[in-house]
Parts: C-alpha cells; structure tokens; sequence
C-alpha cells in the first residue's frame, strides 16, 4: 500500500476497504492527457515567475511528457491506491526526478487542478458535438433538397391533419440540431475559464501569473472569484441538460423513424446495415438502431438528474460529493457523441417510399382547411367557415367520397359560396405551394429555408474552428 501525499497528518493507513471505496482512478483516468497539459503549463508559469528555479521547472515537464508517452503506450500501472490520475501523475513524477518533482503542486491544489481538468475536456467535447451537430443539420439539408418534391401527411395528435413537402418536416429537425448546436455553442463561452490558481479555496500567497496560465491553455479569461472556482459544477450541469435536449431531438427523429418503418405506415426503408433481426421470426427487419437512440435518451437525462441533485445540498466550497460529477459528465459525453455519429451514418441511407407519402398525404380530408380558406377569401367569416366545412367533413364520411368526388349541387347543400371554382383548390401540390407565409411548407419557402441554413452551418462551422483553443 503506498503512501498518500497527504499522509503526514494520520497515524493508521487508509483502509483497502476505503481505497477502492473512494477510489476514482478506474473513471477519471481518461483525464490524464488534460493534466498533465494543465501540470505543464502551470510548472512553466511557476518557472517563469521565479517560483520554482527555471532548471527545476525544464525538468518537471520533460518528465510530464514522458509520463503521458508512458501512459499512451499502456507502460504506466494505475491502481486504486493512486486514489485519482491527479496523484497518479505526480507519484510518477516523483518517482522519476525525485524532491524536484514535489514542487510541482507549488500554488495550486487538487480542488483547482481537478476543475481545470474537468473543463478542459468539457471544453474538447463540446467542439466535437457541435461538428457533429453541424453536420447532421447539413446532412439533413441535403435530404430535404433531394425530396423537394414529395409531399406527405402532416401530422398534429398523430391525426392527419395538413399535407407539406418531406422536405419541409426533415428541416423541422435542422431546426432543432441548429439549436442544440447554439446551445453547446453558449456552454461553451461559460466553460472556456481558467480556475488553476484558486487553489483549494482561497487562492495562494504565491506572485502567480494566472493570465500566462490562461494563454498557454487556450482560456480568454481566468475566475474571478476562487471560491466559486473550485465548487463550480454549473458548466458540467449545463453541458448534460444541452445533451439531454441534443438527445430529446434525436428521440423524436427515431420515434417517426420507428413508426414510419412499419407496414402501417410503410414512409421510410431503413438500411440493413443499421437494422437487426428476429431470434425466432425469420421475416423481421427491426429498426434497432433508432430503438436504442430514443432508449440512450433516457441515461443522458438520468446523468442531468444525477449531477442536479448532487450539488443541490452543497455548501461551499469543494467537498467530496463532487467526485462523483465525472462518470455522468464521461457517460453523457460518450452516449451523445456515438448517437450522433451513428446517425450522420444512418440517415443518408434511409430510403422513402415516395409514392406512399403522396398517396396517404391526402387521406383523412388532410384538404379541408383548403375549402375553408376558399369560403374566408369569398367572404365567410372563418368561423363560419369552420363550421361549414366541419358538416361537408361529417357528410362525406357517411358517403363514403371525398371532397373532389361531391357535385357543385351537393356542396351548395351546405354553403351557397361553394362553386366549380373550388376543385382546382383541391390537390395536394396547390395545398403545399399557397402557403408561401414565412417558415410555410411552399416548395419557394422551403427551398429558402434549405439555402439559409446551408448558409448559417457554413459561418457556424468557422466559429467552431476559431473556437478551437490555441494550447502552447
């Protein structure tokens, strides 16, 4: 059992029991690249300020860089008794160049190195879900360009209720991922501080240069306050409710999937590639693949809950309760990245059954807001209108006919203001192209939408390469 850095204050050694209790090395191993940057950066700011002798500190961080080769190449044993990859980093530091490897920890502590981090790879993630995002928003556009001319039901309580372009419905989710993506984006500015030099709690009596620290790491901008600096999770919180969202999305896009898959609906063939099948029914073809994507959805929301009610109770500053922030941080940032790049994969692949959507897109009297525009512009009052409509609706569904198959004579029946003039109104391709109001489903609305927002991935793709932070 080896000896904790902090040993000197015990009499009696940590309890094995206790070690793997309290252990986080298992987890947060995957932080050692993010610590061992933040350990030389701040071992040349220390250098720099005459903290620790320049010799010294040109030794420390050769020997930081020939730990994280060490752990790259799987040479470096992590055990439990290390208690975190903070310890781990400096025992071998120590091992390996002696006392001057203790100096390392000069002016800052484990609360401020931990945060550091932390947000150092919050800070990384968060550039990859936002390419991801990017990405699917201009895969979904260059499937609403390819279909801009297949009309379908639209849908309100899963009840036929208006046809619009495929096109105009696969933008909704643009939409959506373009929020997400802005979302990340804000996270992003709130993450992007530098806490290493707040020490445990208080800051520290050393002449620091915090600012040279922010630089070398790629921050714009340091804490100013390092009590909040150390026990601040609200970036870690903010990151999981963006993913939960991100999730909550894609959910919804597998959901429709899921349904349009069916023989009821028969809108969508999903590729084999992202499907499976039945253990004893030889004809299945299930879409597990969006299954499990709305199923994930449910442990990012569970990771938000988690990291809420941890730090709900408290008290400033850093207490230990906060070591248990990373595992639903990694499984968040894990989860919504792979979700992501399955569906970029996924989606091209999709094939629609074109000639179904426009076959059902009319079903259900979908046309009936149509006639009831058409009474409004002859001078019926709209609820009037509504009305109307409503009992010529009630009326077909015991004829069994449609709109187009009444006589003028039977639609007089019911308003006088109904005429021959009203048929043209009735097909799908005048529904969809009328409704020219900004955000309609008009193919000329559409096709705006598409170039507007090819337009703005373009310019957020740029902000996410300038985001990318310059670490020296």
């Amino acid at each position: 059992m080896s000896e904790k850095m902090w040993q000197g204050r015990f009499e009696q050694p940590t309890d094995s029991l206790v070690e793997d209790y309290t252990g986080s090395i298992h987890f947060d191993r995957r932080l050692y690249r993010y610590d061992i940057q933040g350990s030389i950066a701040h071992c040349r700011m220390l250098g720099e300020c005459g903290i620790i002798p320049h010799e010294e500190a040109a030794q420390i961080i050769q020997a930081l860089g020939e730990i994280l080769r060490e752990i790259e190449r799987g040479e470096l044993r992590l055990d439990a008794a290390q208690e975190d990859i903070h310890m781990a980093v400096e025992q071998r530091l120590i091992q390996k160049i002696g006392e001057a490897g203790g100096k390392l920890h000069t002016a800052r502590s484990r609360n401020d190195q931990v945060a550091l981090d932390t947000r150092l790879y919050v800070r990384d993630v968060i550039l990859d879900c936002r390419r991801l995002l990017l990405q699917t928003v201009g895969i979904l556009s260059d499937m609403a360009e390819k279909h801009i001319h297949v009309i379908m039901p639209g849908y309100t309580h899963l009840q036929h209720a208006q046809p619009v372009l495929l096109s105009h419905h696969l933008m909704a989710y643009a939409e959506m991922f373009l929020r997400d993506e802005e979302r990340m984006a804000q996270c992003y500015q709130r993450t992007n501080v530098l806490p290493l030099g707040s020490a445990a709690l208080a800051g520290t009596t050393f002449p620091i240069n915090m600012e040279m620290t922010a630089r070398a790491l790629g921050f714009p901008r340091v804490t100013r306050n390092s009590m909040d600096a150390v026990s601040d999770r609200d970036y870690l919180i903010e990151f999981c409710a963006a993913s939960a969202l991100v999730m909550m999305h894609v959910s919804r896009l597998a959901e429709e999937l899921v349904l349009w898959s069916t023989t009821e609906f028969a809108f969508v063939d999903i590729s084999d590639a992202f499907c499976t099948g039945s253990s004893i029914m030889p004809q299945k073809k299930n879409p597990d693949v969006p299954e499990l994507m709305r199923g994930k959805t449910a442990r990012v929301y569970g990771n938000l809950m988690a990291l809420l009610t941890l730090v709900k109770g408290l008290p400033l500053t850093y207490n230990r309760d906060l070591q248990e922030d990373k595992e639903p941080v990694f499984d968040t940032a894990d989860t919504v990245c792979r979700t992501l790049a399955v569906l970029n994969k996924m989606l091209p692949e999709i094939r629609f059954r074109e000639d179904r959507m426009s076959a059902v897109a009319g079903q259900g009297y979908a046309l009936a807001t149509e006639v009831a525009d058409y009474l409004v512009r002859k001078g019926v009052a709209f609820r009037k209108a509504h009305h109307v409509v409503g009992q010529l609706v009630q009326y077909c569904e015991k004829a069994g006919k449609d709109f187009t198959e009444c006589t003028v004579e039977e639609l007089r029946k019911f308003h006088k203001a109904l005429d021959a003039d009203l048929f043209p109104f009735l097909t799908l391709q005048s529904a969809v192209d009328r409704r020219t109001s900004p955000g309609g489903t008009s193919s000329q609305r559409v096709r705006e939408a598409i170039g507007a927002v090819r337009h703005e991935t373009m310019r957020r793709l740029e902000t996410v390469d300038a985001d990318a932070p310059r670490v020296s």
